[in-house]
């Protein structure tokens, strides 16, 4: 019997008009990530979390929800079939940083971008409350990724970022400080470049702190990676501080889109039913158009 996840799984792919045969028909094998560490056994910078690591108990709506990471991974699902070296899009679940919605917006996220030819990195960085440890962790994701791009058959001058509510926080992060690590060098993956290659944020939060202002650790320059937006106006708690951020890219020329829609609220993943519901079409048309997919 298939589970609930794949079932879920095969709905949405339905819903964003794939086949769901086609994913069903894929090799097992192809689907399987590769997880790795991100950092050398006992030199983790940072403060690490009292840990062991748990999965927070269900609250009936199918979403794996990890907090207590005391060893941040990559899992890397590469894109299956692939011929050539592909696109890759590092993935930041979101969770207030507190938790990680680790499937809703992680995993499916990955099986996503797969079906369009993408190979997808979960991050699964530390939680709670460490959002200095969560950014150390995406800097040496970022440069472990490239390191290993032959490897894992991805195009190293085709990384980007991408993340949902605290995630896409995160993501804006390093889009917007990748000039400035936070770390010291620690072997030759910390040799590879940090600037993303580009950036999608959906229904990213705290991109605004002040009221008509970008939060100040989100300095944007003309520097800032291509960037695709998702949010809808009826997610009042950050909706202000997407389009903050989008006017600052506009004011420093920095191309992005503003995917805008009034319904869909926040923490939907692919699971909408909403207005938003399209929004991986949109994603997928500017991964087009932005020469990346």
């Amino acid at each position: 019997m298939k589970s609930k996840l794949h079932i879920l799984t095969a709905a949405t792919l339905l819903c964003l008009g794939l086949s769901a045969s086609t994913q069903a028909d894929e090799p097992a094998a192809a689907r399987q990530p590769v997880t790795v560490s991100l950092w050398p056994k006992d030199q983790m910078p940072g403060r690490r979390s009292d840990g062991p690591e748990r999965e927070v108990p269900s609250r009936g709506d199918n979403v794996t929800r990890l907090t207590d990471i005391t060893d941040p991974t990559i899992s890397v699902y590469q894109a299956p079939g692939a011929t050539k070296p592909t696109p890759a899009v590092i993935i930041c679940p979101g969770g207030g940083y507190g938790i990680l919605a680790y499937n809703k917006e992680g995993t499916e996220i990955a099986t996503w971008f797969n079906s369009i030819g993408i190979t997808g990195i979960v991050l699964k960085y530390r939680v709670p409350g460490n959002q200095d440890g969560a950014f150390q962790d995406i800097q040496r994701a970022m440069r472990l990724v490239r390191r290993r791009a032959t490897d894992w058959n991805i195009s190293p001058t085709q990384v980007g970022v991408m993340g949902f509510s605290a995630g896409g926080h995160l993501s804006a992060r390093l889009s917007t400080n990748w000039e400035k690590p936070t770390y010291s060098r620690l072997d030759d993956v910390d040799d590879e470049k940090l600037r993303p290659d580009f950036a999608i944020l959906v229904y990213p939060a705290y991109l605004s702190r002040t009221p008509g202002q970008v939060a100040a650790d989100l300095p944007i320059s003309s520097k800032t990676p291509p960037t695709f937006i998702v949010h809808t106006e009826d997610d009042k708690s950050f909706i202000a501080g997407s389009k903050l951020y989008h006017a600052s890219l506009n004011e420093a020329k920095v191309a992005n889109e503003f995917f805008l829609c009034a319904t869909g609220g926040h923490g939907y993943g692919l699971r909408s039913e909403k207005e938003i519901r399209v929004w991986p079409k949109k994603c997928q048309e500017w991964l087009t158009k932005s020469g990346i997919n």
